[in-house]
């Protein structure tokens, strides 16, 4: 059963370790202990910054961090992450400590994008795990410019979170600014879990929100 848990939040179990959680927030503002926890960044290949989340993030890390992506080795001239892989920075000014880059695909020029954005959310958990990241916060990747589906990719997400995320004590998958995102990830978790949610209910309303599952 989901229950309300303050304002704009809303509980649930998932399973008998692991509890659902959604609630207002801002990814750059999200931590859980500043040492162990890491948000993703949904970045371009070249990891210098640019719009939409990857520019907040780059500007709430402040300076440091474009000069720590500058000192990531190119794979490939102007090429310092290739879609789908991912690489690791410290938070440097973000509340958290350390931002995951990962690059997801353009869903209308890349070829077979469903597999790119699946990479792209599995060498992120791959690299929390190489750096001992208990703790980490996923936006949609590839849902703003990139124009990914939201719900598509909101299948991908999930299901490829829940395959890998075994050692993460808590995971995000973030709902960036568009209330609509929200009856997606919720129909797919009803989909996934129906016992657990059949009272669920939730405020749908034009803010930020997120999702986050604890591994208690």
């Amino acid at each position: 059963m989901a229950k309300p848990s303050g304002s704009g939040v809303v509980r649930f179990k998932v399973s008998p370790s692991t509890a659902c959680v959604i609630q207002k927030g801002d990814i750059t503002k999200w931590f859980i202990d500043g040492s162990s926890d890491a948000i993703v960044n949904p970045a371009n290949q070249v990891m210098l910054g640019g719009g939409g989340a990857d520019g907040a993030i780059h500007n709430a890390a402040g300076p440091d961090l474009i000069q720590a992506c500058y000192s990531v080795q190119e794979v490939q001239p102007g090429i310092r992450c290739p879609t789908g892989e991912a690489r690791i920075t410290p938070g440097f000014q973000l509340p958290a400590s350390h931002v995951i880059h990962t690059v997801g695909p353009i869903y209308n020029a890349s070829r077979n994008p469903q597999a790119l954005l699946r990479s792209a959310y599995r060498n992120s958990l791959a690299v929390a795990k190489e750096n001992n990241i208990q703790y980490i916060a996923f936006p949609a990747i590839s849902c703003g410019v990139f124009r990914y589906p939201y719900d598509e990719a909101a299948t991908i997400a999930l299901s490829t979170i829940k395959e890998f995320s075994q050692g993460l004590k808590e995971f995000l998958l973030w709902m960036v600014n568009s209330h609509s995102l929200v009856p997606v990830f919720c129909s797919l978790w009803k989909f996934k879990f129906p016992k657990q949610l059949k009272l669920f209910v939730f405020e749908a309303a034009p803010f930020r929100l997120s999702i986050f599952f604890r591994l208690t």
